[in-house]
């Protein structure tokens, strides 16, 4: 049997949980035998990105001891449109193109 941990983060609240399983056990097993999905009828795994130790992963993904899954929430702004907006809010450009 393995252990890993499932984590999932809310603003004010984080759940993790450690699933034993069989080697060979999978992202989506994990998330599964947790029992977040059953808290947290929300997350929809069809279309929620997930990962192992913070780096983007498949539900198909194989598991190793000691893993720790992480469930991520939607982003609430898209990256690219924020940066944007903050910049738009910065210092005009200078004419010239000097220094």
């Amino acid at each position: 049997m393995i252990q890993v941990e499932v984590a999932y983060a809310l603003p004010k609240e984080q759940v993790v949980r450690v699933v034993e399983g069989e080697p060979g056990m999978t992202v989506q097993e994990a998330i599964e035998r947790s029992g977040i999905l059953d808290l947290h009828p929300e997350i929809d795994l069809a279309k929620t990105k997930v990962g192992v130790f913070g780096k983007a992963s498949k539900l198909d993904a194989v598991l190793y001891p000691g893993d720790r899954v992480e469930i991520y929430r939607p982003l609430i702004a898209d990256p690219k449109e924020a940066r944007k907006k903050r910049a738009a809010k910065g210092k005009p450009l200078r004419k010239g193109g000097g220094r």
